[in-house]
Order: structure tokens, then C-alpha cells, then sequence
């Protein structure tokens, strides 16, 4: 039997379920909306979809015709937890994350090319 965390991970591993879950933390979506944004087939993105449900990251259900994908909320507390225990994971400061990286890369943008 796998573990949980092994199916999270391996679900979180992958740069694409890492966007579908980023873009469900806005809202319930329809599985051809989540399609939408990426270069790939609907039945690559229905089994991503699958990966994420069976890792218990999102719920799927039907409504009428179309097949609606929605963020579990507690899903990735376990993993959080797991991860806090290492207690080498502090709070991440967003707010000056972004000040850093806008200064970083407006300096970029002014320096002039050798």
C-alpha cells in the first residue's frame, strides 16, 4: 500500500499539476477550462487530473455534462506537517520575496549589455 505522502509528492513532482492546482486556488473548475491554458491534449490533462484525485489534492465530481475539478483544502497539511518537522522549512516572507526579485530584476533591466 502506498503512503499518502508518497502520492503527494509524486502528484506535486510534476511542474503541470503544480499549475492546475495553483490555478483551483481561485476557484472550482470545469476540466476543459483547466485544459485551456496548456499545449497539451484533454485526455494528458485528464490524467493529470486522475494523479492529483488519487493523491487526494483535488475532488472531482459531475454536474449535468461537464466534470468539475475542486482544491481539497486540508490535502496538503500533512505534507506540510511532515516537511516542519525538519524544521528547516521557516515561513516564507512573500511580501519581501517580491521586493527582492522586483529590485533584482529592475536592475537587470537598466543594466546595458557588455
Amino acid at each position: 500500500m502506498t503512503h499518502p505522502l508518497d502520492l503527494a509528492f509524486a502528484a506535486l513532482a510534476d511542474p503541470t499539476r503544480r499549475a492546475i492546482l495553483t490555478m483551483l486556488l481561485e476557484d472550482d473548475m470545469a476540466v476543459t477550462d483547466v485544459a485551456e491554458p496548456f499545449q497539451m491534449s484533454l485526455a494528458a490533462i485528464s490524467k493529470h487530473l486522475a494523479v492529483l484525485a488519487e493523491a487526494g489534492l483535488i475532488a472531482q465530481e459531475k454536474r449535468g455534462r461537464v466534470k468539475w475539478c475542486k482544491l481539497e483544502p486540508d490535502a496538503l497539511r500533512a505534507a506540510s506537517v511532515w516537511m516542519q518537522g525538519f524544521g528547516q522549512f521557516d515561513p516564507v516572507d512573500l511580501d519581501a520575496l517580491e521586493r527582492f526579485l522586483e529590485t533584482e530584476l529592475s536592475d537587470g533591466d537598466s543594466a546595458e549589455p557588455d
